[in-house]
């Protein structure tokens, strides 16, 4: 994955974390040019997948052993950002919403500051007439009439389909 602005500390920090998979998180102090984007090369199996960007608002520490979530997060509220995927066989997914969006929050009972979130992109199709496939995916908000900040981007999980739908039900934890 490739993250603009990522090597300037006035705008990104890493931070240590063992809610990753990989221990370290991107923060999001504040920009106002967000883009992440990546490319995946492998021979998938046939099947449906699933491509997800795994977020979250607020910056969070433990403190004597207590997960504490600091919200510092501005700006996703004001338009949405742009999810999108494609595949070296010209499939293509997209989608957009809000990220910090508090009426949503409300009407669904969900809550997303200080959680762990999966924004699905989108899902592609696999039918096994290729050795290797191509995918890329980006994630994007790039209206520069205001500033973003205070969000934490861990991974991207492409996943099949149906692995997807046991982990929600609860079938696989």
């Amino acid at each position: 994955m490739t993250i603009t602005g990522i090597e300037d500390r006035r705008y990104w920090n890493w931070i240590p974390t063992d809610e990753s998979r990989f221990q370290v998180v991107a923060y999001l102090q504040q920009i106002w040019w967000f883009e992440v984007d990546g490319i995946v090369k492998f021979p998938f199996p046939p099947d449906i997948y699933s491509l997800s960007f795994r977020l979250h608002l607020g910056r969070s520490s433990k403190r004597l052993l207590r997960r504490v979530c600091y919200d510092h997060t501005h700006g996703w509220d004001i338009k949405p950002v742009r999810f999108e995927l494609s595949t070296s066989d010209g499939q293509q997914a997209s989608s957009e919403c809000c990220l910090d969006d508090t009426e949503q929050e409300e009407a669904t009972g969900s809550q997303k500051r200080g959680c762990w979130v999966d924004y699905k992109v989108g899902e592609f199709i696999i039918s096994g007439s290729d050795p290797v496939t191509e995918v890329s995916f980006s994630m994007k908000q790039i209206d520069c009439t205001h500033s973003k900040g205070g969000l934490c981007v861990d991974s991207v999980s492409i996943m099949p389909s149906d692995l997807g739908e046991c982990r929600r039900r609860g079938v696989f934890k």
